[in-house]
């Protein structure tokens, strides 16, 4: 009970609000930097050198601290983790070249639904009430959203859809990896795994980045680790039913950067359906945190 109530306590809720600050930033600076890119990559081309990025970071790392801490038993979970995540991250970029940014988060935020369904089939957790509810408003919303017949759903948003499944995929094999391996691990073998197929699947037309897109391409290097490392410590931190609600922000930020530098309209039925599927997504997390008391 100690541990709750240190938890909540308005010394961690502001600790853990400054990280989810640095989440924020950096998931909309990584979209950012993922447009431009756009310009002038292929997707699998930008996911080539993210990975690259990312590996220099997480070796250096990992010299730093003992090449004990990334050694493995478990390659092919890696493996089967490391191609859903690619999928994930391939829908995202995608979807970031070619419709609102606000679009694409707000698809990406139907990935609790997944991962509910996912983890009943592979890691046999059952659908509690607050799941059911949570599944079927993510649901809701993320219909609104799409709008399946009226001419609104595109390749795109598909190409998102597709990502945040992945993602779900994903997230569930790395609660069963977290058993048996540490965090630098997982970051390591992601962006060794990852690296060779981003290669492969980006040779066609394959080039350097000009001078003016080097930084870009930094950029989403550290941006993909620090979005997920800034979200791993407030949720250390303070309960999620703290962290979660932060983590909502990204829409209105992402909102309000796509306007700033993009001029992209705001549709009211991308906030609606946000709307939706935060409110599903809340009552299953303060469930959970109740049930953890």
């Amino acid at each position: 009970m100690k541990d709750e109530k240190a938890g909540r306590s308005p010394h961690s809720v502001i600790v853990a609000s400054l990280w989810m600050t640095g989440t924020l930033f950096s998931f909309a600076a990584m979209a950012v930097a993922g447009r431009e890119l756009s310009a002038d990559l292929t997707t699998f081309q930008i996911l080539f050198y993210r990975s690259l990025v990312g590996l220099v970071i997480i070796g250096l790392i990992a010299v730093k601290t003992g090449a004990g801490r990334i050694k493995t038993e478990i390659p092919w979970l890696h493996l089967t983790r490391n191609i859903a995540h690619f999928g994930g991250q391939f829908g995202w970029f995608y979807g970031i070249a070619y419709i609102p940014l606000a679009e694409v988060f707000a698809i990406e935020f139907t990935l609790p639904v997944w991962t509910a369904i996912l983890a009943l089939v592979l890691l046999g957790e059952r659908l509690t009430g607050p799941r059911i509810t949570a599944v079927g408003l993510g649901i809701a919303g993320m219909l609104i959203i799409l709008r399946p017949g009226l001419g609104v759903m595109s390749i795109a948003s598909l190409a998102v859809l597709f990502g945040a499944v992945c993602y779900a995929l994903s997230h569930t094999l790395t609660k069963k990896i977290t058993r048996f391996d540490s965090p630098v691990s997982i970051l390591f073998y992601m962006t060794l795994i990852q690296l060779p197929i981003g290669f492969v699947l980006s040779l066609k037309g394959f080039h350097l980045p000009g001078p003016a897109m080097v930084p870009w391409v930094i950029i989403v290097g550290v941006t993909a680790l620090s979005g997920h490392y800034c979200m791993a410590r407030a949720l250390k931190i303070a309960p999620a039913t703290v962290v979660v609600p932060m983590d909502f922000l990204r829409l209105p930020l992402i909102a309000f950067v796509g306007f700033l530098v993009y001029k992209e309209a705001l549709d009211q039925f991308v906030i609606i359906g946000a709307v939706v599927m935060f409110a599903g997504n809340l009552i299953n997390v303060r469930a959970e945190q109740k049930n953890q008391m």
